[in-house]
């Protein structure tokens, strides 16, 4: 379990600890994903810098989607890993657990399948909503 039951009580150190532990682990993964991607990425393009001779307008359209594709892929794991950056950050000044849209607790499921979560089910609903 990711967090203890009572989400909204104190959390003992060891508890403290053992989110801190599964965030970092998280957030390692995520660095460790991004620098193979970054890796794949320049491989990608020393590739295709020597290897342009004879391309018909459908193998430039393939390389720019790859190149498309890589790009996006490094956006989201940098966009997840700031996530986790995020969920530290709460943890360390205590408001980790706690919406920060209505501060009511976020239900220890939630944090469980989705433990950078800054919102409640409701508050996130609502702003997806708005969104749309």
């Amino acid at each position: 379990m990711l967090v203890h039951d009572t989400v909204g009580t104190s959390r003992s150190q060891a508890e403290i600890d053992q989110i801190r532990l599964s965030l970092q682990a998280r957030h390692d993964e995520l660095t460790e994903e991004y620098q193979q991607a970054v890796q794949q990425s320049q491989v990608l393009r020393l590739v295709e810098v020597g290897d342009t001779a004879g391309d018909d307008q459908a193998d430039s359209g393939t390389k720019t989607a790859e190149r498309d594709t890589a790009q996006s892929l490094l956006r989201t794991i940098l966009d997840r890993r700031a996530q986790f950056e995020h969920a530290l950050a709460r943890l360390a000044e205590g408001t980790y657990g706690f919406c920060e849209g209505c501060t009511a607790p976020i239900p220890v499921e939630r944090l469980e399948i989705f433990p950078s979560a800054t919102t409640c089910v409701s508050c996130k609903q609502t702003r997806e909503r708005r969104a749309a």
